[in-house]
């Protein structure tokens, strides 16, 4: 899972890299754009989880507990929820694109490329639909090997589409690798890379569909169970609406956040947009992902675990899976924290080229550097009892931190106190702190390890 979780972030920087070898006059708002247009994509992340985790659960108590026809049949719900949900999330990331390129303060340039990015993978939902959420049904039987296999041909997938239909010459190693297909860059350039991104979802999707059918671990997806059950599906969505709630409340606030940006990057351009500070933000995020991805996997590993430990009525061995895995997050993203504190300008680099992101990044990186092992404590503890269904808990701790500690936080040291971007990066992770404090102190009650789901 931590293999998987690595090649779902290769599929964002895969197409940060490219646009930030567009040409120079492009370069700066299309990066902008492209990063606006990952909040929206990282909608589409929320909404499939909400559905995934029901499966998860329901599927990991099921197998843990030798009741093989109830993992059938949440799994054969979460299929058809999955391409339902997928078709109008698609629609939602069509819809939600220029308000929220509206709250960035993007400039028109960086709205058009924002918009084209967006629409063009909204295609794919319910493609990626499928592929997110039976990968999640499949850790809940245990299967982890087939869905990082998968991963790792849709970043195959994205890299040689994305690069061909965008027409880009990538620089790399003080080299040009030159683009064999003649398309024009300007024209095609952020298109492409959207195209590009949108089929590696198809490929994923069905590539996913066929290893259910195949069947896994005594789990094998039917056609017969496919129909709506009003039961199953049921249970599912009770487990994975506070799931949906939560991760929409944090979505929610990225909107703020990105108020917050747009705020300062009036105040550095002298009441206009000043370009470049979103997609600073944005490349920090990036290299933020390839430290909690991890922690995120090891969290699928410890509910998947833990479920299965609880549907064999062993809570101790639950609690034993949830913490050494939690362990482990910290060891690994504590490591990638001392890489962001120390190889900020490197790390930049490897994106873009242009000043404004070489002196804003390395800062945004250093502050999220400092805080990696609570952000890992946070992270795996989070993912471990949402795996077992402690859902509305999670919901709480979540939603209660963000709101009360982040954005107040993320304001006063940013805007307010004139400290910029930098100043609210450290907003955002102080509040990491706390929030990874609170997710411990619910992991040491013992209310969790009665639920039914």
């Amino acid at each position: 899972m931590l293999l998987q979780q690595l090649m779902i972030a290769a599929v964002g920087l895969v197409d940060k890299v490219i646009a930030g070898s567009l040409p120079g006059e492009i370069v700066v708002p299309a990066l902008d754009g492209i990063g606006v247009g990952t909040y929206v994509g990282w909608f589409t992340g929320i909404a499939f989880a909400g559905l995934g985790v029901g499966g998860q659960a329901i599927i990991a108590r099921a197998m843990g507990g030798g009741t093989r026809q109830d993992a059938r049949a949440a799994l054969g719900q979460s299929v058809t929820l999955g391409l339902l949900w997928g078709a109008l999330v698609g629609l939602a990331m069509a819809g939600l694109v220029r308000p929220l390129a509206w709250v960035s303060d993007l400039s028109a340039e960086a709205t058009h490329h924002c918009t084209t990015y967006v629409t063009t993978i909204a295609w794919s939902m319910p493609f990626c639909g499928l592929m997110t959420i039976g990968s999640m049904c499949l850790h809940g039987a245990g299967e982890t090997a087939r869905p990082s296999w998968i991963s790792i041909g849709v970043n195959v997938v994205n890299v040689v589409s994305s690069w061909l239909l965008s027409g880009v010459d990538l620089r790399a190693g003080g080299g040009v690798l030159a683009n064999p297909v003649p398309l024009d860059p300007a024209a095609w350039g952020v298109w492409g890379i959207a195209a590009g991104t949108a089929l590696s979802y198809v490929v994923g999707g069905v590539a996913t569909l066929v290893v259910m059918r195949r069947g896994v671990k005594d789990l094998r997806l039917e056609w017969r169970d496919l129909g709506l059950s009003r039961h199953m599906s049921w249970r599912i969505t009770r487990v994975g609406v506070p799931n949906f709630l939560e991760g929409l409340a944090m979505w929610g606030s990225s909107l703020f956040l990105m108020g917050f940006i747009g705020s300062v990057s009036r105040g550095a351009g002298q009441g206009q947009p000043a370009a470049g500070l979103v997609g600073a933000h944005m490349i920090t995020v990036q290299w933020e992902a390839f430290s909690f991805l991890p922690g995120f996997a090891m969290g699928i590993a410890a509910g998947a675990l833990a479920g299965q430990y609880l549907g064999a009525g062993n809570p101790r061995m639950a609690r034993r899976a949830i913490w050494t895995c939690t362990l482990i997050g910290m060891a690994i993203m504590g490591a990638m924290g001392v890489l962001f504190m120390t190889g900020g300008t490197w790390l930049t680099r490897v994106i873009s080229t242009e000043p404004v992101h070489l002196e804003e990044v390395p800062r945004t990186l250093f502050a999220c550097g400092a805080v990696q092992v609570f952000f890992a404590l946070g992270m795996t503890l989070r993912q471990g009892l949402r795996g077992v269904g402690d859902t509305r808990w999670i919901f709480l701790i979540t939603v209660g931190s963000i709101y009360l500690v982040r954005l107040p936080l993320a304001w006063l040291l940013g805007v307010h106190l004139g400290q910029g971007l930098a100043g609210i990066w450290w907003g955002l992770s102080l509040e990491l702190v706390v929030r990874g404090l609170l997710f411990l102190w619910r992991f040491r009650m013992p209310g969790w390890e009665r639920l039914r789901v």
